[in-house]
């Protein structure tokens, strides 16, 4: 049997002595849509900003591979070039960059007017626009969303917050995590909402750091 995409054994993460992750245990397959439930304050976006090597969420123990590669000593941009990419809850502005530009920066064979239709914005009305303080913070999620999706990532983490993303519909959010898994990747899914997560392939139940439970969503 091949190895899991993302593999984590006994990763502990820790603020003043305190775990915020306590000896975490999980497994992501490749191609899964795997769902990650629990209350604020269970761990579910530190867990988010470990993996993708954050400023300050460097663990205190633990092992994480990721496609076969040790994942911690890497930095930030190294574990984005392996194929690591994670969608903000709150996503940075770039100051004076056009969406035409964000999309297609370091990409060239994205198409920048599909991407942001499958995120449910005119490609006419966005491309020549500039990221700037004139977009609403939905605006902003769903054109990082699109830009998520013109990377075809191998793992995508979706921290999506509790309010949902400026009334993004239910059917948009389920067609852009299809989307991903589509082109070949997976995605690591923290999302509050029931109907979302039940189109994960699997689940899992994070309370004070662990990993309690993992099965289908509807278990």
């Amino acid at each position: 049997m091949p190895n899991p995409l993302l593999d984590i054994h006994n990763l502990t993460f820790e603020v003043d002595r305190h775990s915020i992750l306590d000896r975490l245990d999980m497994a992501i397959e490749s191609q899964e849509i795997h769902a990650l439930l629990g209350a604020n304050g269970s761990g579910k976006t530190t867990l988010a900003y470990v993996l993708m090597g954050c400023e300050g969420y460097a663990p205190s123990a633990g092992h994480v591979q990721f496609d076969g590669t040790d994942l911690l000593p890497m930095k930030m941009h190294e574990r984005a070039r392996l194929g690591l990419t994670l969608a903000w809850q709150e996503p940075a502005r770039f100051e004076g960059v056009t969406v035409r530009e964000y999309l297609t920066l370091g990409k060239p064979d994205c198409d920048p007017d599909t991407a942001l239709r499958q995120v449910g914005l005119a490609p006419e009305r966005y491309l020549n626009r500039r990221l700037d303080k004139a977009l609403s913070g939905g605006e902003r999620h769903r054109i990082e969303l699109a830009s998520v999706l013109s990377m075809k990532p191998k793992l995508a983490i979706l921290d999506e917050p509790a309010a949902g993303i400026d009334m993004l519909s239910i059917n948009h959010i389920i067609d852009i995590i299809r989307a991903l898994k589509a082109a070949g990747g997976s995605v690591l899914l923290i999302t509050h909402q029931e109907e979302v997560a039940l189109i994960a392939d699997r689940a899992s139940q994070l309370c004070a750091g662990r990993i309690i439970f993992s099965g289908s969503p509807r278990e």
